[in-house]
C-alpha cells in the first residue's frame, strides 16, 4: 500500500502553515561537515542528536551500510561535490552496529529479486557482462573494518584534498554512543 496520498496531504498542510520555517537554511553546511551514514532507520533523528546536529549544520549523504563502494561512484561524488562545492572541509564516515548490510547474503538478494519479476535471464546478461552481481551485492562482517575501508578509500582518493580530515566513527543504534575508529586530524597532521 502506498503511503503518497497520506504525505501529499500532509505536505499540502505543512506548506499552507508555514510549518517549514523553522527549518530555513542555506544550502552550505554551517558546520562545513559532510557525514556519509547507513540508511538505517533507526539513525534518522538518532544520528544528528548523538552528534548534537542540527538542520542547517551538515550535509548528509546515505548508502547501505555507509559504504563507498567505488572510487568514481555516486556516493564518492557526492563527497567531493560536498567539500568542492558546498564548502565542508571535515568528512565523518559514520557506520553502525547491527547493520543489516552485515546479514546481506547475495544469492538470497538474487533470489528475491526472481521473486518479484526480475528474470533470470537478465541476471545472467548482467553477470556476463563481468559484472559481479554477488560480490556488488555483498555486505560486510565486522562494521570497524567496513568503516576503515571506506574511511581509506576517501583518504586516497586522488580528487580529494589532502588537508581534508577523513573520520571513522560507528554509532550504537540503540543508545546513540559513538565509538572512534579513526580521528582524521591525526592523520593529516602527519
Amino acid at each position: 500500500m502506498s503511503s503518497l496520498k497520506e504525505i501529499l496531504s500532509f505536505n499540502d498542510s505543512f506548506v499552507t502553515d508555514k510549518k517549514y520555517e523553522p527549518f530555513i537554511t542555506t544550502k552550505y553546511p554551517d558546520k562545513r561537515i559532510v557525514i556519509l551514514s547507513c540508511m538505517d532507520t533507526r539513525l534518522v533523528e538518532l544520528l544528528p542528536k548523538a552528534m548534537n546536529l542540527r538542520n542547517g549544520d551538515v550535509k548528509i549523504v546515505k548508502s547501505a551500510g555507509a559504504i563507498v563502494n567505488h572510487p568514481f561512484g555516486g556516493i564518492m561524488r557526492s563527497l567531493l561535490v560536498a567539500v568542492y562545492e558546498l564548502k565542508a572541509d571535515e568528512i565523518y564516515i559514520v557506520g553502525h552496529y547491527d547493520c543489516g548490510m552485515s546479514a546481506i547474503d547475495p544469492d538470497q538478494m538474487l533470489g528475491h529479486m526472481v521473486e518479484r519479476g526480475v528474470k533470470q535471464e537478465i541476471i545472467d546478461i548482467i553477470s556476463y557482462s563481468r559484472v559481479d552481481l554477488k560480490e556488488w551485492l555483498r555486505g560486510f562482517g565486522d562494521v570497524t573494518t567496513s568503516v576503515m575501508k571506506s574511511v581509506d578509500l576517501v583518504r586516497s582518493h586522488p580528487l580529494m584534498p589532502k588537508g581534508i580530515p577523513v573520520h571513522g566513527l560507528v554509532i550504537d543504534p540503540s543508545t546513540g554512543r559513538l565509538d572512534l575508529v579513526t580521528d582524521g586530524n591525526t592523520v593529516i597532521s602527519k
